[in-house]
């Protein structure tokens, strides 16, 4: 699971220096030479889409949610453990629901060939990484809750 962990890590952080270099040269062409790169917002935002929700299921493999250390602090390690447990269960009943309302609308999406303004991109581009993350993560909290027995 260590190595699936780390490939999402990987193609999440090629995504964002992906957006970061766009920028920059976004920015030195709009700056010196007025030329804009045609269509920046929505190249960020699929790589936004792909950044987050390709990172996602990697962060429930490798235990990196972020936590509140007050809890640590007020509670006993087995009522942490308990409660780390009851995260998982309703992290994984709302990505359910959440793939089970949006394979719908994508399929609608792609049926009715909808796309982008600017450079006419399928806007099933955008909801790729974002079912297959949506639904990795589900499946991701399955191996998080089975880890919680041991």
């Amino acid at each position: 699971m260590s190595f699936i962990a780390r490939v999402l890590g990987y193609i999440a952080a090629f995504f964002i220096a992906a957006m970061v270099l766009l920028t920059v040269a976004d920015v030195v062409l709009r700056t010196f030479f007025s030329l804009p790169i045609p269509g920046m917002l929505e190249l960020i935002e699929l790589g936004l889409a792909c950044t987050i929700f390709i990172a996602l299921p990697a962060v429930f493999l490798r235990d990196e949610h972020l936590v509140v250390d007050v809890v640590d602090h007020l509670f006993r390690p087995a009522v942490v453990r308990v409660l780390d447990l009851l995260g998982a269960l309703v992290s994984r009943g709302v990505l359910v629901v959440m793939a089970w309302q949006m394979l719908p609308l994508a399929r609608a999406m792609h049926e009715f060939g909808d796309v982008t303004s600017d450079l006419s991109i399928a806007k099933i581009w955008y909801w790729i990484p974002v079912l297959a993350g949506v639904i990795a993560s589900a499946l991701a909290t399955v191996v998080f809750i089975l880890r919680w027995r041991r």
